[in-house]
């Protein structure tokens, strides 16, 4: 295998305009949950600050959060609505020095002065061909699997097909994933499928449609609740396969965000936004790619919360961002909101599982 992460290039300090510039300018936070006036929001890139003469990286991004600098002189980035009275926040809105204050989005550059900043390719639609981009992946998860932290934001169409839904539980179990951040529907119905052989009623192998199977994501949730856990019903049925029986029996976290549009829901759905916002911050802290499915919306709440790098065993490393989609609307959605570092996959989730499992885990043993 002859995938290698990008060198990461620190920025020289030793020279101007960062050797003159001050330090940055802080004010105290005098209202839980409201940032002083002329805040500095952070993007997906690394950023550094001037502190008692010495440039510091903000290790822990995340787009649209604020710098705090603790008792210990480090940078923590925190969420608006977690800033308490007291905190320092870092105000400025220049991002060249002049202020304390730089932006720095050619870390990742290539040395071929031919080539593009080290940026996933932009502009895809379902007539871009995608096998090399199938290949990288490829050479990227095998090194990630023991190197780095691989987070799946799975919709619920991944799981509505019998071959993309064992695809899916196989890489769960050889170790492709590190943690899952989805939706109720997406575990229902794979425990749905578990329990009826169905997806939202239809066969997931010959999409027929049983009588009253229309009612099978339903009783499955009654059972749930009923159990009163997921893995309660897991053990009480029997269950054996799935995305979800994959996660739990490997240990793989499995984060699932309400929606105000949910059935039910399954007992772990966490109902409170800003608490499952929490639990998924947790994993895009430590992601180092993430794999986005058919989700438009879980899809824009992870990236958003997923900087174009992260630090890792003492190294600044970039973050790999994946997003595939059938719709092309719904690929260019997470650039549109800031999500710069992201490569796009026109084309179905089902199939596209199915391809990676099969390239990653020949005759059942994972590669």
């Amino acid at each position: 295998m002859n995938f290698q992460i990008p060198k990461y290039k620190q920025p020289n300090f030793e020279q101007e305009p960062f050797l003159s510039a001050p330090d940055v300018q802080i004010v105290e936070v005098k209202i839980d949950g409201v940032a002083p006036e002329h805040y500095h929001g952070l993007s997906i890139y690394p950023e550094y600050f001037k502190i008692s003469g010495e440039w510091i990286l903000a290790s822990e991004s995340r787009m649209d959060g604020v710098p705090v600098i603790g008792s210990d002189g480090t940078i923590h980035v925190v969420e608006f609505r977690n800033l308490k009275i007291g905190d320092k926040v870092i105000v400025g809105r220049t991002e060249d020095g002049r202020e304390g204050i730089f932006v720095y989005a050619k870390g990742f550059s290539s040395n071929d002065t031919d080539s593009e900043l080290f940026a996933f390719r932009s502009g895809r639609s379902r007539e871009t061909a995608y096998s090399k981009d199938y290949n990288e992946l490829y050479e990227l998860l095998n090194y990630e699997k023991a190197n780095g932290y691989i987070v799946w934001v799975l919709g619920p169409a991944v799981v509505f097909d019998y071959d993309s839904r064992q695809a899916l539980s196989s890489l769960i179990s050889n170790g492709f994933a590190h943690a899952i951040l989805a939706g109720n529907a997406m575990a229902t119905h794979d425990l749905e499928a578990a329990l009826f052989g169905t997806a939202l009623g239809q066969n997931t192998y010959d999409q027929q449609s049983p009588p009253n199977a229309h009612y099978h994501h339903l009783d499955l949730i009654n059972k749930a609740r009923e159990a009163g856990s997921i893995k309660a019903l897991i053990e009480k049925e029997g269950i054996k396969d799935g995305v979800v029986y994959s996660a739990l029996t490997n240990n793989v976290p499995l984060v699932l965000a309400g929606s105000i549009r949910d059935d039910g829901p399954l007992p772990p759905v966490i109902a409170d936004v800003y608490q499952a916002q929490d639990e998924m911050r947790k994993h895009t802290r430590k992601v180092t790619t993430l794999i986005c499915l058919a989700t438009q919306l879980h899809t824009i709440a992870a990236g958003n919360m997923t900087p174009a790098y992260t630090q890792r065993n003492g190294e600044i490393r970039p973050v790999f961002i994946y997003c595939i989609d059938i719709a092309e609307f719904a690929v260019n959605k997470l650039r549109d909101r800031g999500s710069l570092e992201v490569t796009t996959f026109v084309t179905n989730v089902q199939d596209f599982v199915v391809h990676v499992k099969n390239n990653l885990i020949k005759n059942g043993v994972g590669s």
